[in-house]
């Protein structure tokens, strides 16, 4: 495919006063201007437009965290004038994307994920990825995820010299124990922890997992929180007809659970909350969202359960807000996304104390948190909101009330910040010491 265009050309603008002296003679004109002080502005620079890898296994149309929040942020760079190109595994016979100015897509081979037979991963493309940013040299990688296609491209970086940045998005040290995968859980946190300390500067979304990496020897770790759409995330998306499908009335309390549909998102948890809040209320609606391999499962065990699968945009939104509480018991994420969109959506979130939920849920005021990692906890935080016929609307106001300041803009920003101070780093002594010497002389 055609190599992305080179950034727009930094254009110097020079502006010039002409002193016009009327009634007096050019002599005098030139003694009055060559008298006069010599004023020079401290006039700020544009931005630097950077030319930015971003490098990831998974990328929408795709639905996940990781899919999604990376889409915003290319979307917040992309609309503030950097030059972007997304290397990802092509999905089956999915093309590229339409031709966009400054943003430019690469799409690679990939191998079936398995249980998941309708994704795939990157395949090794270290060669592949050198020869494609030796014809074109971006000024900085980042790296997203940390599969074979991540590690390529923090090869093809290290072996180009090019400045690499990377994110730590998923605790897959953590699913060992959903996967009868225990004894990987050290060879995985090994090559998680020289992955990230061959890169930059690695992202991570709480300074709680800062600490938790930083004690396990991962270094230059940056904190670059999450943000959510709270135009789209509204609870003046609730829907009464939509209730009505689930066969729930007003007064009917329905409960739910957005996300992947997977053994090590603990959604037995769930079931065991759902079963309990009807043995106290009697008229409870329990409704997944999303799709995935313990769906099967899961209607098995709780058949009058509705199934909405996977939804998006305002669809998505409509299907939060019309819930009255979100049921959290993940206890294997790095953020949780949907944590904040719950929130966003104008409901009372039942969760453990991690993650997004341990940052931004307040126990008792705007949600409800669960001691420790046991089933137990977590069912008896989610039976509090039967306690009062109110709390979940009272606990649900102020949790939008809570993420309304968690603008994305602000998000890119830092995340923008990043990617320019490891550029900064990389650039030649000379240039340092050049620009260096022309400041002391301003």
């Amino acid at each position: 495919m055609d190599a992305p265009a080179a950034p727009p050309a930094t254009a110097a603008i020079a502006a010039t006063a002409a002193i016009a002296a009327s009634g007096t003679t050019a002599a005098a004109a030139a003694t009055a201007a060559a008298a006069a002080p010599f004023v020079v502005d401290r006039l700020p620079a544009a931005r630097r437009s950077l030319r930015v890898a971003i490098v990831t296994e998974t990328y929408p149309p795709e639905v996940n965290g990781v899919a999604m929040s990376l889409a915003r942020v290319v979307d917040g760079l992309h609309r503030r004038h950097h030059d972007l190109q997304i290397v990802r595994p092509r999905q089956h016979s999915q093309h590229a994307a339409a031709p966009c100015e400054r943003l430019d897509e690469v799409l690679t081979g990939g191998w079936p994920i398995p249980a998941y037979p309708h994704l795939r991963m990157g395949t090794p493309s270290t060669g592949a990825l050198v020869r494609l940013w030796t014809l074109c040299r971006p000024d900085i990688v980042h790296v997203a995820t940390e599969g074979p296609l991540g590690w390529s491209a923090l090869q093809a970086a290290r072996r180009l010299r090019l400045p690499v940045t990377a994110d730590f998005r998923t605790n897959f040290h953590a699913y060992g124990r959903h996967y009868k995968l225990g004894w990987l859980a050290r060879p995985i946190m090994a090559y998680l922890r020289k992955f990230h300390n061959r890169a930059d500067a690695t992202m991570v979304p709480t300074e709680a997992l800062r600490a938790q990496l930083a004690a396990g020897g991962f270094e230059r770790l940056v904190v670059v929180s999450r943000g959510v759409d709270t135009r789209l995330f509204h609870p003046a998306r609730r829907s009464a007809a939509l209730r009505a499908s689930w066969g729930a009335g007003e007064r009917t309390l329905v409960l739910g659970y957005v996300g992947r549909l997977a053994a090590e998102k603990n959604l037995g948890a769930v079931l065991e909350a759902h079963a309990a809040l009807r043995e106290v209320l009697g008229a409870v609606r329990l409704v997944f969202v999303g799709d995935g391999p313990l769906r099967a499962e899961l209607a098995q065990r709780c058949p009058d359960a509705v199934f909405a699968g996977q939804r998006r945009g305002e669809d998505l939104a409509a299907h939060y807000a019309s819930l009255d509480a979100f049921l959290f018991p993940s206890l294997t994420e790095t953020f949780g996304n949907v944590t904040l969109e719950a929130m966003a959506s104008g409901l009372a979130v039942v969760a453990h104390d991690t993650a997004a939920a341990g940052q931004f849920i307040r126990h008792g005021h705007n949600g409800l948190l669960a001691e420790g990692d046991a089933s137990a906890s977590f069912v008896r935080a989610a039976l509090a909101l039967a306690a009062e016929p109110d709390r979940a609307a009272l606990y649900g106001g102020r949790a939008r009330a809570s993420v309304e300041p968690l603008d994305w803009d602000e998000v890119v920003a830092h995340f923008e910040a990043v990617l320019a101070a490891a550029v900064e780093r990389q650039r030649p002594a000379s240039t340092v010491a050049w620009q260096q010497s022309v400041r002391r002389h301003a």
